[in-house]
């Protein structure tokens, strides 16, 4: 394992890098680092990860050196010419009628490459915009298509919750979320309540999971017939919160055991127990 600096560029994408000079970065230190072709010039976002460097396939690029005055005055420079092209691809876009939304702009520092990324709904053919950019920029030109979550990360934003949007802070790749995810964690599968800025489920849906999953483990599950001392029941909603299980009976009788208690009567049933005491509970009748 090897210690290296993990660095943040426009639009919360970050890379890992090594030290070999060892510089003494902290957090929000700016740094000049290899590049595709060139220098790239980022932010210091952690110091000293535990990383695996033969692990990747590619191989990882180095910190170079600490950037100057000048260097810092580029960046700047760098920011106010992606959003005149920013402002000259979207025209070109229409002119050339394609099917896509510009989302972002991106100079490497060393103005060597110049990314546009966009979202479309499907593939597009933008040969013809490259070379009009290419005759614009005299630089190479990407064209990269990014997804809307992707999006949502350049963009930046925050949540329901308030908080800075999680794929700009704490996470550095994106999981998979299902709706089965939310019907685990009992959560009405309500779209505009599970949906994040991005149009998709929030990923914070993942977050406790695991949780729910070991606790669904240790449930009845909805609908299961249960028998109890006061007669047939069935499981009508479990709250993993309060370790609570509601039966319903067919006269629309309630009752709520703890977990520890529906755990016993289960046990009672299995094994065929008779004159065990009832168990107490909360009784509720609808109206």
């Amino acid at each position: 394992m090897d210690s290296v600096v993990e660095i943040g560029f426009k639009g919360f994408r970050r890379e890992y890098y090594t030290n070999p000079q060892q510089f003494p970065f902290r957090s929000g230190d700016y740094v000049i680092v290899e590049a595709d072709r060139g220098e790239d010039l980022g932010m210091v976002f952690q110091v000293g990860i535990q990383f695996n460097i033969d692990s990747r396939k590619n191989g990882i690029k180095k910190i170079i050196r600490k950037p100057s005055l000048q260097d810092t005055s580029k960046l700047k420079e760098n920011r106010k010419l992606e959003q005149e092209a920013f402002d000259v691809c979207k025209d070109k876009i229409s002119h050339h009628q394609l099917n896509m939304k510009l989302v972002d702009t991106e100079y490497q520092f060393d103005r060597n490459k110049l990314t546009f990324y966009f979202t479309a709904d499907k593939r597009v053919d933008f040969r013809e915009l490259v070379k009009d950019l290419a005759a614009v920029y005299r630089t190479r030109i990407e064209l990269r298509q990014i997804g809307v979550r992707d999006e949502a990360r350049r963009m930046g934003g925050y949540g329901p919750c308030g908080l800075q949007l999680c794929c700009t802070t704490i996470m550095h790749e994106f999981d998979t979320i299902t709706t089965q995810i939310a019907k685990e964690q009992n959560l009405p599968l309500n779209p505009s309540k599970l949906s994040g800025v991005c149009g998709r489920l929030k990923c914070c849906l993942r977050y406790e999971i695991d949780f729910y999953q070991n606790a669904l483990e240790q449930f009845p599950d909805v609908g299961q017939t249960i028998v109890t001392p006061t007669g047939k029941a069935t499981v009508d909603r479990v709250d993993f919160i309060k370790e609570e299980v509601i039966l319903k009976y067919s006269n629309t009788k309630y009752e709520q055991y703890s977990l520890d208690e529906m755990s016993n009567l289960l046990l009672s049933s299995k094994k065929n127990s008779k004159g065990t005491a009832n168990p107490s509970r909360e009784e509720t009748t609808s109206h």
